[in-house]
């Protein structure tokens, strides 16, 4: 036991989660939020977001990437084996598959936009006259 005039000090600290830990945990709880409980108006339009953003992508990608093994196919046909016309078929193909995975994305966002436009504008317009 230390007396009291020995000079030892107690000290305590105490760390807040920073706003970006507290926007983790709260991503992370309302993974787990139970089935019934509804949505914010916050988490709706993130999400919708996200989905806008991310379905063209992932289709426009899928489609470059076998658009580019098919393109590498036909130029290993061409190229190792000597089957020139089945090589530049594949080819051909792969290219057109390469070309049309943009417009394609274009395509997609555009129709996803158009129709998750009005909710998200909705949202919006709901959250922001609450902060105000």
């Amino acid at each position: 036991m230390e007396e009291k005039g020995s000079g030892a000090k107690f000290s305590y600290t105490y760390s807040a989660p920073t706003e970006r830990e507290r926007r983790e945990i709260e991503d992370i709880r309302s993974r787990y939020r139970p089935e019934g409980e509804p949505e914010s108006a916050f988490a709706k339009i993130k999400r919708l977001d996200a989905f806008v953003k991310k379905v063209p992508s992932a289709v426009a990608i899928s489609i470059g990437i076998v658009g580019t093994l098919a393109f590498g196919g036909g130029m290993a046909m061409l190229l190792e084996w000597d089957m020139l016309a089945g090589g530049i078929a594949v080819s051909v193909v792969g290219a057109l598959f390469i070309a049309a995975a943009y417009p394609l994305y274009k395509l997609i966002f555009g129709r996803l936009k158009k129709k998750y436009a009005p909710e998200i504008l909705k949202l919006s317009e709901e959250l922001l006259h609450e902060k105000n």
